[in-house]
This record gives C-alpha cells, structure tokens and sequence, in this order.
C-alpha cells in the first residue's frame, strides 16, 4: 500500500471546532441555496402571467442572494482547503471530507444552474437578462472551483485494494482526459490513438489509472511554460495469456519535460502507482521531445455466464428491429430522493416527455419497474434504503431472464474519479454528473433511447 500518516494522534482528523463551522457554514449555504431557488422559481411563474415589475424585483432580489451564497461558498472552500493542507497526511479523512463537499454543493449548483437556463428563455427585459447573465457568469465559476477541487483530491488518494471491476482502458483514459480538460485554463492538447476500443476490456482498478494520468498531466503543466504542450497517446497490447494482457502506454509531448521521477523519497505519484501495479515505466527526454513508455499488466474480464453485461445487451437488441421513441412517446422512472432535485428534474422534463413517474428510493424504483413498462429510467445514487447502484445491479438481474433492456442514466452528484466506472460496472449505460445543463441531459436521452 502506498500512503502516508501522521506523527501524532492528534491528527486523527480535522479538528472538532472546525468540523461544527464547516457542518454550520454548509448549512447555511444550503438554507439559501433553498430560499434563492424558492424566489427564482416564483420570478418565473409571475413572468408567464406577464407580471414583469414584480417578477424582475424577484429575479433581482434572487440573484443578488444567490451571488452574496456563491461568495460565501467561495470563501467557505478556500478555509476548507487551507484546513485540508494542515493535515495533508490525512488522506483517506481527507477524501472522504472531498468526497462529501463535493457530493453536496453539486446537489444546489446543479439546481441554480437549471433554473438559470429555465429563466434564460423566459423572455426576460434587457438589464433583467443581464443581471442573470452575471449570475450565471458566477455560477459557473464556481462549477469550475469543485471540479479543480475534484482533480486536486486526485493527487491525495492513498493507493488500497479495492473492489475490481470490468471497465474499457481506452474508455478511461478518455473521461479521465475529459476531467482534467474541466480545469479553467488547460495548457494540453490531447490526441488519443488506439486501434480498435473493444480490445482494451480489462478487469481491475480504473481509478489506479487516472490517478497515473492526472499525475502525469499535472507535471506537465507545472512544468510547461505558457505555450500549450501537445500530448499524444498511443494504446497497445504487447502480450496476452488466456487469464492477463499487458498493455503499454506510449506517451509523447512536444516539450523535454521529467514526466516521471523515480528518484529516492521523491518518487513521483505516477512512478509509485506503476510500481504497486507491478508494471515498469521507460522514459527518454530528447531535445524538443519526451516519450514515456509505460506497461502495465491487467487481468482479462471473465465472461459472464448468469447475466449480460449492459453494453453487450445494448449490442445485441441493436440488431433487432427496434423502434426508437421519440422524446413526446417516452415513458420515464424518475429515481431521486431530494425533492427539490425532483422538482427541477421534472420542470426540465415534464414539457417535452410524455409520461414521468418518480420514486425517492432504489426499493421504491425495484417496486415500479416490476409494476410498469419503462422506456427509460434517470437514477440518483446516493439514496436511502437502497442506493443507486444496487438498484441498477437489481434490475439488471431482473432483465436477464427476459429479452428486455430498459436504459438507465445515473444523474448523480458523485463525481469524483472512479464514480464512473462504478456506475457502468453496476449495469447502468450512461452517466452525467451534477451540474449539468438541461441541454446536455437531452442529448444523453436522445442518444440511447
């Protein structure tokens, strides 16, 4: 195991007056995130009764609250941090701690941030659209500082023995470029290369992988000057036995830049990672170029024999003649637990889908799915009585002995690295995270229905 600790008992943990201002200031947040949206939901009733004056008085009155909440949200994370790094040898309190602020400012971010699209299109006066202009302009400022917030945690992660999973390489290394691509001012252009994406199915620990690239990509860049660094990545497997393949990861930048150091104490994450995963690592920096060459061994998925997997199931209905359903004839489980997400889910929804039913629960989904015909379901994760995941594995136990597949799409604020793989090895087929624009579930709808 690769991790750190600390040289006192004293650090079992933040503090406990630090633990009461954060719950207290997160609270409080959360009690005005609440009143903002109550206001703003209002403004936008009171506008489609053509009540512009009060309407635009309440806009006014919401966004003015919800920008004093993104300051102090701000102000909140910044402590957070600073407290995070005096106990930097804390890492799993600290990732839980991670984990739970991320999980739960994602939740009102991702309700202001629909809102706000809502009251975009509601045919608002011009210094009315400018003042929510503004708003949004801080919104996602803020979407910006979890989702750095959320690649720094990365760095953290002690290296366990956790649960292995079937997951794609190729898959993963392109999400996990996609999350580093979040940051506010990448200084990277990628260009990924492989040869075919089924050949990359492997049966292990995808978060041990981008926690190699975001290392890697974060050297980069600390040690890039201002010019962007191009990095090309090349997949490959070099061997395959019947039960392991090694795969080997050819990394090349325009810049001579020390991708890995191997070097005594200083060991960089990236080298320490490769060495616990029981692989090996060459590098060779020239004069306007560096290549890295890692390989890395990984166990072949064992074919399952008492259920099908959700993309091979997607496969194999594709073939048949199926009918595609428009957005109007769909048929939607709405699952999540937080009735203000409910209600923003369904006020995005409700006009375009035909039909939506709710459950605030996995026991609850189980219920309706086994009492309905679904065309598709939208699930929450983080849940009580049954979480999400468990849901989904439920009913794809369900589905085996049938020749149905009904789609699920976790929307979920867990977004930290690995959340992915978790939800596509539970059977799920999509996922987007909290925040999102409405647009962006659409799309993710209208691609798998």
């Amino acid at each position: 195991m690769v991790s750190e600790t600390g040289n006192s008992a004293k650090f079992n943990g933040l503090n406990k007056p630090n633990e009461e201002i954060f719950e207290k200031e997160r609270k409080s947040i959360e009690t005005y995130s609440i009143i903002a949206l109550f206001i703003l939901v209002s403004a936008a009733l009171l506008v489609s009764f053509n009540l512009k004056l009060p309407a635009g008085c309440m806009i006014i009155a919401g966004a003015c609250l919800i920008l004093f909440n993104i300051r102090k949200t701000s102000d909140l994370n910044k402590s957070f941090k600073e407290s995070l790094n005096e106990f930097s040898s804390l890492n799993e309190r600290k990732n839980d701690v991670i984990t739970d602020f991320s999980h739960r400012i994602r939740e009102p971010l991702n309700n202001l941030v629909i809102i706000s699209d809502m009251l975009m299109e509601s045919g608002l006066q011009k210094k009315q659209k400018e003042l929510l202009e503004t708003f949004i302009a801080s919104t996602n400022n803020m979407v910006t500082t979890v989702n750095e917030l959320t690649m720094q945690s990365a760095g953290n992660l002690s290296y366990e023995h956790r649960k292995a999973i079937k997951f794609n390489l190729f898959s993963t290394i392109q999400n996990t470029i996609e999350l580093y691509s979040l940051k506010d001012q990448a200084k990277i252009d990628f260009i990924l290369n492989k040869k075919e994406f089924s050949d990359f199915e492997c049966y292990g620990d995808p978060i041990i992988l981008k926690q190699i690239f975001l290392d890697l990509f974060n050297t980069i860049e600390n040690q890039s000057s201002e010019r962007v660094t191009k990095v090309a990545i090349n997949l490959k497997k070099t061997r395959e036995s019947g039960t392991e393949s090694t795969i080997a990861l050819r990394i090349q930048t325009d810049n001579p830049i020390v991708l890995i150091n191997d070097m005594g104490m200083e060991k960089s994450l990236a080298a320490r990672f490769i060495s616990s995963g029981k692989g090996t690592f060459t590098q060779e920096i020239g004069t306007n170029t560096t290549v890295l060459n890692i390989y890395l061994p990984y166990a072949n998925p064992v074919p399952e024999t008492k259920q099908t997997s959700a993309s091979q199931k997607i496969e194999e209905l594709s073939q048949k003649d199926k009918v595609h359903k428009d957005l109007k004839d769909l048929k939607i489980l709405l699952v999540e637990d937080n009735l203000i997400n409910q209600k923003i889910t369904l006020l995005t929804l409700k006009p375009l889908v035909y039909s939506i039913d709710t459950a605030s629960n996995g026991k609850e989904a189980l219920d309706r799915f086994g009492t309905n015909n679904f065309d598709l379901i939208l699930m929450d994760i983080q849940m009580p009585v049954m979480s999400g995941l468990v849901a989904a594995e439920k009913i794809r136990a369900l589905e085996s002995a049938t020749n149905s597949h009904v789609p699920i799409i976790a929307i979920t604020a867990n977004a930290m690295i690995g959340d992915k793989e978790k939800c596509l090895s539970a059977g799920i087929d999509d996922y987007i995270s909290k925040p999102f624009q409405p647009a962006a579930l659409i799309d993710r709808i209208k691609k798998i229905i």
